[in-house]
């Protein structure tokens, strides 16, 4: 499973922290294919996070954490003017010569250039860093406006919300446009939604996990034996399908297929069936104005009740809090691509999405850079 290493160096902004957790977290729970394991390596002399907030780090992981991480992603801190800390640029240079891919969020661009790595390349920083970036480092080609810069295997971002625009760019490398244009759109149906009492708790929460790993399989591409199976799986969700009609379908005994799902999509059949009558309900929701009673039809839930509880326990929300905060998304995307609110396209209309590495953010989301 690839291994993402996130430096924490003391004043590190909170929410610098803790997006490659929501963003490579979202990527494998809304896609069986995908896995990351996210690790918080904490730099030397760190304490806290930065203000307005600060919240400490519980990690056993520290600058070694670094070493044969597949990607390690680089922050800002309150300390980017200084020399790094101890230790840092030799980690660093150690992590791109063992081939580490290696990226760095808003003013954590000041401590990757230190390395002298980005000499000669392009990269960015937060905005209004830009010029001073490339007035300490006149070797690198500084982008004024911030986007998210690709000098391989060196990337660099302004840093929207924390650097969700860094890491959806890193997704669009792994797994294509399609999964990270997904993933954005489910980190910010979550920012959107209304918070509850877990985003209640979880705001006042003072420490961090020291990794999150979320893990999920799907079927290769090519060769699986499963795929004409999940294909008449989702094209039949309407039906009541049973384990019988799964193995029936696939020519395998119920035990034969358990076995085959778990192997490919790493789930058991019937849940991986109801995952996939929630993700329906989801985009039911999204594109339409039915009513729930007929999207608990369509997606062979059956009564609202039942697509009520289900659709809870998977996404944490109601259904109608979930069109909801859809719709307030939609909103807010069409207005940062330069139209009006109401010019958002109408539910239904497959209007392609403009590439979250490539997409401007609207000013209340840059503020956060």
């Amino acid at each position: 499973m690839p291994v993402i290493a996130v430096l924490a160096l003391d004043g590190v902004p909170g929410h610098q922290l803790t997006a490659p957790g929501i963003s490579f977290g979202a990527a494998a729970r809304h896609h069986p294919h995908v896995g990351y394991e996210v690790r918080y390596c904490a730099g030397p002399g760190f304490r806290t996070t930065g203000a307005p907030a600060p919240f400490r780090l519980d990690t056993p992981w520290g600058l070694e954490g670094l070493a044969g991480a597949d990607t390690v992603l680089v922050p800002g801190h309150d300390g980017f003017r200084a020399e790094p800390p101890p230790g840092v640029v030799d980690a660093l240079r150690a992590a791109a010569a063992g081939g580490s891919r290696i990226g760095a969020i808003g003013t954590g661009t000041f401590t990757l250039a230190a390395t002298g790595l980005l000499d000669g390349r392009r990269a960015a920083t937060g905005r209004r860093y830009a010029a001073e970036l490339a007035g300490r480092h006149p070797r690198i080609e500084v982008d004024p406006e911030g986007s998210v810069t690709d000098a391989a295997p060196f990337h660099s971002a302004a840093g929207v919300l924390g650097g969700v625009d860094l890491c959806l760019r890193l997704i669009t490398l792994d797994h294509g446009e399609p999964v990270a244009i997904e993933t954005e759109r489910q980190v910010f149906l979550e920012l959107h939604g209304p918070a509850g009492p877990a985003a209640s708790s979880g705001a006042a929460a003072t420490t961090a996990s020291a990794a999150t790993t979320a893990t999920a399989r799907a079927p290769g591409p090519g060769g699986s034996r499963l795929g004409p199976t999940l294909r008449w799986l989702e094209a039949h969700l309407d039906r009541p399908l049973t384990l019988n009609d799964l193995a029936d379908h696939a020519g395998l005994t119920v035990r034969g297929l358990t076995r085959r799902f778990r192997a490919e999509t790493g789930l058991p059949p019937l849940q991986y069936l109801l995952r996939a009558r929630i993700q329906l309900a989801q985009r039911l929701l999204e594109r339409g104005d039915e009513p729930v009673e007929r999207i608990a039809t369509r997606t062979g839930l059956g009564t609202p009740a039942n697509l009520r509880h289900h659709f809870q326990h998977h996404t944490g929300t109601s259904p109608r809090t979930y069109r909801a905060a859809f719709r307030s998304l939609v909103s807010t995307l069409t207005w940062a691509d330069g139209r009006p609110a109401g010019d958002a396209p109408a539910a239904g209309r497959a209007d392609r999405p403009v590439p979250p590495h490539d997409r401007r953010a609207p000013a209340d989301r840059r503020a956060w850079s």
